[in-house]
């Protein structure tokens, strides 16, 4: 699978293990994110992402900073991105399955780099379910 990631300062540390742990999987990332700890501005690290899925360059994006707030209201500016901030796996979980959530948004300030990699794992794990929700998720772009 092709992920792409991205992050601002406060999401450098998770940043690092996820890919990590997604390279030991098997899978292909791109990085998008800083790799520093110095103030930046997350709309420069979570554009490129959604960009990628908006252009179908990846199958899923992971995207962190602070509350995660930020960063996914970035990436949800973006047509077909369907990024979910979550917290904590069942969230994550539900996204995928209910809601065909294409990126992950994390709040590094309010999740451990453990639970972090708990979600990746669900995030990547987990299939859209369809059926009823399909109807729900053809809705969401307000093309009138």
């Amino acid at each position: 699978m092709k992920i792409s990631i991205g992050n601002d300062h406060a999401g450098t540390g998770y940043k690092f293990e996820i890919t990590e742990y997604l390279k030991s999987q098997g899978h292909e990332v791109i990085n998008h994110g800083t790799d520093e700890t110095d103030s930046v501005d997350y709309p420069d690290f979570v554009h490129p992402v959604a960009s990628d899925i908006q252009n179908k360059r990846v199958d899923l994006g992971i995207i962190i900073c602070g509350s995660g707030n930020g960063a996914n209201m970035t990436a949800n500016k973006h047509q077909g991105v369907r990024s979910a901030l979550c917290w904590n796996k069942e969230i994550v979980q539900l996204a995928r399955e209910h809601n065909n959530a294409n990126i992950l948004s994390i709040p590094a300030r309010f999740t451990s780099k453990e639970q972090a990699l708990e979600m990746v794992k669900v995030f990547l794990d987990t299939e859209f379910e369809g059926g009823r929700h399909s109807r729900r998720i053809d809705k969401i772009p307000n093309e009138k």
